[in-house]
């Protein structure tokens, strides 16, 4: 397959002028990650095309490159955009500043900081907290094509085994109230990671205080 085409030499040129772009840009164009999408999708369908394309024509080759580009930007551009509305509305829709939305371009990550979720070794939530999760079902039942990851957290404080059980107890627990908030359970999972997935330190109260959550990860399907 020859990739020195106009078209195959476009992708490489947007690519290099999306990698371009300083980081600042980047988290304040509310349309990054639609952008970002587009852009993966086409290199992505340009690639696909490219290989449905085989042959000696080179006229057909070129079409069907030319065609996989158009539909990966289209569909890659679509799922960025869906999960930009999504984030922005479910910020607006939270109260607890401590709950973060954050855009990770192929899927949303709620965090869910346990001192403001459960009281100390106690897998039930908080009544404040389970009006945000409630929240947070509104928008996952209004986003229906999506399928929901809960995963829970510990620091490595206590035996393995014990963090382990906390952490998927749990990440059940919010997985339940979501799911009689209205979320249809087979757009939902739990699982427990204990101590095995740390995002700081655990040297330090602020790192251990961090590595103590619940995550919700909010996937487009494809």
């Amino acid at each position: 397959m020859n990739f020195k085409t106009p078209i195959a030499l476009s992708l490489v040129s947007v690519l290099g002028l999306a990698a371009c772009q300083d980081s600042t840009t980047r988290i304040q164009d509310p349309n990054y990650r639609a952008q970002n999408g587009a852009i993966a999708g086409a290199i992505l369908g340009g690639i696909i095309g490219a290989a449905n394309g085989r042959g000696d024509n080179k006229e057909a080759r070129n079409r069907s490159l030319a065609l996989g580009v158009v539909l990966g930007a289209a569909a890659g551009g679509a799922i960025g955009a869906t999960l930009d509305a999504q984030a922005a509305e479910l910020r607006n829709t939270l109260g607890n500043p401590n709950v973060t939305v954050t855009n990770m371009g192929g899927y949303l990550l709620v965090n869910l900081p346990d001192d403001i979720t459960f009281a100390t070794d106690s897998a039930s939530v908080n009544s404040a907290l389970a009006a945000e999760i409630r929240s947070i079902a509104a928008n996952l039942v209004s986003y229906p094509n999506s399928t929901i990851r809960v995963i829970g957290h510990t620091d490595n404080s206590g035996t393995a085994a014990y963090n382990f059980d906390l952490s998927q107890r749990r990440a059940v627990a919010v997985r339940d109230l979501l799911l009689t908030a209205g979320v249809p359970s087979n757009r939902l999972s739990a699982a427990g990671a204990g101590e095995d997935s740390p995002v700081a330190t655990n040297l330090t109260p602020a790192g251990r205080a961090q590595n103590r959550r619940v995550e919700i990860i909010i996937t487009p399907n494809s």
